[in-house]
């Protein structure tokens, strides 16, 4: 069974940073294309970043682009969000998501495998 576990959220002040996990377990992620996905309060799911199976090609949401960084470590089995700068308006639950497609894509609906998503809250 896939499974996706996120970690790393947490309460940070305006401008601080975080680095976000997303592990994997019952499957190998060198295989899938992950995304990352947040939605807020009151808000529609959005995409953030996404990064295919090779690691070769990232894409990001023009909301973060410069401050959020997608990598990942097929060793570990686990895909990465360094977010730095952050926002009062960065603020959600962030979710991981697994595709089995090479390419890249911010549309919910073209993930298959979801983790449980982790709280995100930027404020002083």
């Amino acid at each position: 069974q896939l499974q996706l576990v996120e970690s790393g959220g947490g309460l940070v002040q305006p401008g601080g940073s975080l680095r976000l996990s997303c592990a994997a377990s019952g499957f190998t992620l060198d295989s899938y294309t992950i995304g990352w996905f947040r939605q807020a309060p009151g808000k529609e799911r959005e995409g953030v970043s996404c990064i295919n199976s090779s690691g070769g090609s990232t894409n990001y949401a023009d909301s973060v682009k410069g401050r959020f960084t997608i990598s990942r470590d097929n060793a570990k089995n686990t895909v990465y969000l360094q977010m730095n700068s952050l926002k009062p308006e960065d603020t959600g639950v962030y979710y991981c998501a697994a595709r089995w497609i090479y390419y890249c894509s911010n549309y919910g609906p073209d993930f298959g495998s979801w983790g449980q998503g982790t709280q995100v809250t930027v404020s002083s």
